[in-house]
C-alpha cells in the first residue's frame, strides 16, 4: 500500500487502516494502528505532517497515526505518524491531549514527542525517549505524568519537563494528595508530585 491508501493494484482498501476518532471539546483527535487509506491527502492538507522511523536495532514492529483536527475543517492541521519498537502486549501507543493548553502528549514504543498549538500554529516541542518501551501517559490536576519499561517521568501540561526516575518493574504508582506513591518490587517511596524524588 502507498502513501495515499492504494494497493499496488490501485484499489482502495481501508482494511485494518481506518482510525479511531475521539472528540475533547471541539477538538477531533484521530488515532490508528495502519496508515489510513487517505494518509497522503491527510498529509497534503495538514499544516504540520511529521514521519518518525523506527530506531535503534529492534526494526519496525508497529505503527501509530495521530491526527489532530482543531480548527473545524474538513482536514485534521496536524498529522504524526510513526514506526516504533517495542510494541504489542503491554506497549501500546498512547496520545494524551490538555484542551486549555493546547498540548499534546504522544507515546510509541522508546519515542515520546509533545506538540502545542498556543501560537495556533502546530509545532513541535520536544522529542524524548522511553527506557526500555512507552506504557501510559495520566494526566493528575496540572502534571501529566509518562509510566514506562523502566521508568516514570513527569511534565506540567505545557509540556515543561519537572522529573524523571529510574522504576524497574514490577512497579506502580498512585497519586495521594500531591504526593506520587512509587512501589517498585515492594520497595514504597513517597515524593511530592511537582519536585519528584
Amino acid at each position: 500500500m502507498d502513501e495515499d491508501g492504494l494497493r499496488h493494484d490501485h484499489t482502495v482498501s481501508d482494511e485494518w487502516s481506518s482510525p479511531m476518532a475521539a472528540a475533547v471539546g471541539g477538538i477531533r483527535i484521530l488515532i490508528g494502528l495502519a496508515p489510513p487509506a487517505a494518509l497522503g491527502a491527510y498529509r497534503r492538507h495538514a499544516q504540520l505532517a511529521e514521519d518518525f522511523p523506527v530506531t535503534g536495532d529492534s526494526g519496525y514492529d508497529g505503527y501509530a497515526f495521530v491526527a489532530v483536527d482543531d480548527g473545524g475543517g474538513e482536514w485534521p492541521r496536524l498529522v504524526v505518524t510513526q514506526r516504533y519498537a517495542p510494541s504489542g502486549a503491554g506497549f501500546p501507543p498512547g496520545v494524551l491531549y490538555v484542551p486549555e493548553q493546547r498540548q499534546l502528549f504522544i507515546g510509541a514504543g522508546t519515542r515520546l514527542i509533545a506538540y502545542q498549538a498556543r501560537s495556533g500554529q502546530w509545532r513541535r516541542s520536544w522529542e524524548d525517549e522511553a527506557q526500555a518501551g512507552f506504557w501510559s501517559w495520566r494526566q493528575h490536576d496540572d502534571v501529566v505524568i509518562m509510566s514506562a519499561e523502566l521508568g516514570i517521568a513527569a511534565w506540567r501540561t505545557d509540556g515543561t519537563r519537572l522529573w524523571t526516575t529510574f522504576a524497574e518493574p514490577p512497579w506502580s504508582y498512585r497519586v495521594v494528595a500531591g504526593q506520587i506513591v512509587l512501589d517498585v518490587m515492594g520497595t514504597v517511596r513517597t515524593f511530592d508530585l511537582h519536585r519528584g524524588p
